[in-house]
């Protein structure tokens, strides 16, 4: 970078040096004309002695264009400003000698070299040159000067000299401090440009680091802990050394916003609750843009915070995806005017890291509890297997046994063959009655028709067998094609409902007959199960369930959720009961 500038420094010296080389060559020309016009008149119209100045002002012209055309097609020589030098120094000595020698008019060309050299050089080649070009044209002006010459006549040569000289020294001082200063110019910004590089090598390292910490955890806590630690470092990296700094994480509960991670805060701050509607707060959150406020204490919901009334400046970074917001990051500091626009991209990068492992992590968490959810309700579903066969075929085979045993002592013992006849007759029919128990059974367990017909025609088939075993009427309301909207996990999951509501009614209602109905409604399936029987008191009921545990109606609560459904039961004693399922449609 610092080799990019110099370069640069280089070619724009060279360029300046070189459009007043153009400046002064246009200079001599016309001292040339007019020197030839007052003194020479008779030879106004003749060119032949403005020869020599002539073919030096092409040769200057041809050398500075070249200079001009290497520099503008980016060749720079490594030793141009020497050669420069030495062909501008001889150009000085032969303008002179070709205009008069000792008695030039173009002397002044020296300064331009003298003045190079002081702005390129030590002060000691500015001098030199200078002495080259007095010695020079004194040397050529004694030899070409007329016989007779005094040195009175060599005073304005001597005076002119002098200048020279002077000129030559005082340009070589002022143009040693010149370079003092330019070079202390760009010495200060090469640091300043090296602080920047630092200042983006902390960023991207403090990024680094948080990208590998979050995603190495699918614990918020952690997460959120991170970017405290994180982002603390990087105001600490970037700040003031004699500044303290206090940092939160607030999170959107419910409606309100909590600080769920802290630094330096006290307990009875972690326990404060804000609106986020008023302040600095409630316009992070609007604008979704990182702000920066100086006395954070007179904020009306940073000020609740005993800590935020030792802080001079505080920032403010909203935690937000898309259009959804999660809450906020505060840091404060107890110095003034330590948070810059530098601190704000760090942390705003810093969180736009942290929200995408938040979601990740949050996304794993609910994974997580669907998942013991889904035990829980296979555990209960495995319970409710057990004990409806329990309930059902395990005291029909016992009865179905002792039966059997009855008749075989009636044939052996007591040798009546028609009573036997009889009992074997009812075994038989206990044994078919189990049978369509045990098929019922295995049906609600796993319908194929479900799977390959739908819900409607799964809960017409189901509601055939249970007429089998149950005299209980059952009526199915629904439109052809009502459950394609559906996929198969809902279905599965609403016909498991559908038969669990059924089962009690069946059990506990003493209904005289159920309705099954199923709608859509706006962009929601509907299905609803509703008895005549004699009711309960809900409240009461689901009491009791929560005392001993998940049973029926629990089992329903949880697998309406596993389709983001509702679940309503609503029953007044003596008048039945209906159990409403809302499953909203994907995609609509």
């Amino acid at each position: 970078m610092s080799t990019s500038r110099s370069t640069n420094g280089h070619f724009e010296v060279d360029w300046l040096i070189s459009n007043l080389r153009w400046l002064l060559l246009v200079s001599v020309g016309l001292v040339s004309f007019t020197d030839t016009f007052i003194n020479h008149k008779e030879y106004l119209l003749d060119a032949t002695p403005l020869l020599p100045q002539i073919i030096l002002l092409v040769f200057a012209a041809l050398y500075n264009l070249s200079v001009m055309l290497l520099l503008a097609y980016g060749s720079r020589p490594r030793y141009m400003p020497f050669i420069t030098l030495m062909l501008d120094t001889l150009l000085t000595i032969c303008f002179a000698i070709a205009s008069g020698g000792l008695a030039s008019p173009l002397l002044f060309f020296a300064l331009f070299p003298i003045l190079t050299a002081a702005l390129r050089f030590p002060w000691i080649i500015s001098l030199l040159v200078s002495l080259v070009i007095v010695v020079s044209c004194g040397y050529a002006g004694y030899v070409i000067a007329p016989p007779g010459t005094s040195w009175m006549d060599l005073l304005p040569f001597v005076v002119s000299s002098l200048t020279l000289l002077l000129a030559a020294a005082v340009s070589g001082l002022v143009g040693d401090r010149v370079k003092r200063a330019i070079a202390r110019k760009h010495r200060l910004e090469e640091e300043t440009e090296l602080r920047k590089l630092r200042v983006v090598q902390e960023r991207v390292r403090a990024i680094f680091e948080l990208a590998s910490t979050l995603s190495a955890t699918l614990n918020y806590n952690k997460v959120l802990e991170a970017v405290l630690e994180v982002g603390e470092a990087g105001m600490h990296e970037w700040g003031r050394p004699d500044s303290s700094h206090v940092s939160m994480v607030m999170l959107f509960g419910k409606s309100d916003l909590c600080i769920v991670a802290s630094r330096h805060l006290t307990q009875r701050d972690q326990k404060t609750i804000f609106r986020g509607q008023r302040g600095v707060l409630a316009r992070a959150l609007t604008t979704a843009e990182a702000i920066i406020v100086a006395n954070p204490s007179a904020d009306p919901e940073l000020g609740q915070l005993v800590m935020m009334h030792s802080c001079q400046q505080a920032i403010i970074v909203p935690l937000r995806a898309g259009f959804e917001s999660f809450g906020v990051v505060v840091f404060g500091s107890s110095q003034p005017g330590v948070y810059t626009e530098d601190h704000k991209n760090l942390l705003t990068a810093i969180c736009n890291q942290a929200i995408v492992a938040l979601q990740n992590a949050q996304l794993y968490q609910s994974l997580m509890e669907e998942k013991e959810r889904i035990v829980v309700v296979e555990e209960d579903a495995r319970k409710k297997l057990a004990r409806d066969l329990h309930d059902g075929p395990t005291q029909s085979i016992a009865a179905i046994a002792m039966r059997l045993n009855y008749a075989q002592m009636l044939i052996k013992k007591e040798h009546d063959i028609d009573q036997a006849t009889n009992e074997l007759a009812r075994t038989e029919e206990l044994a078919r009655h189990t049978v369509k128990e045990i098929r019922h059974m295995l049906f609600t367990l796993r319908p194929l028709i479900l799977e390959s017909q739908g819900l409607q025609a799964a809960l017409e088939q189901y509601i055939i067998k249970l007429a089998e075993t149950d005299d209980l009427p059952i009526h199915l309301h629904a439109k052809p094609d009502v459950d394609k909207s559906l996929d198969k996990n809902a279905q599965g999951v609403i016909f498991y409902i559908i038969e669990e509501a059924i089962g009690n009614a069946r059990k506990h209602a003493q209904a005289s007959e159920i309705q099954i109905r199923l709608y859509l409604q706006d962009s929601t399936f509907v299905a609803e199960v509703q008895d005549d029987g004699r009711g309960f008191d809900v409240d009461a009921v689901q009491t009791r369930y929560d005392e001993r545990g998940s049973l029926g109606m629990i089992n329903m609560y949880e697998r309406a959720e596993l389709v983001s459904g509702t679940l309503a039961i609503s029953s007044v004693p003596g008048k039945g009961t209906q159990i409403k399922l809302s499953v909203p449609l994907r995609g609509k």
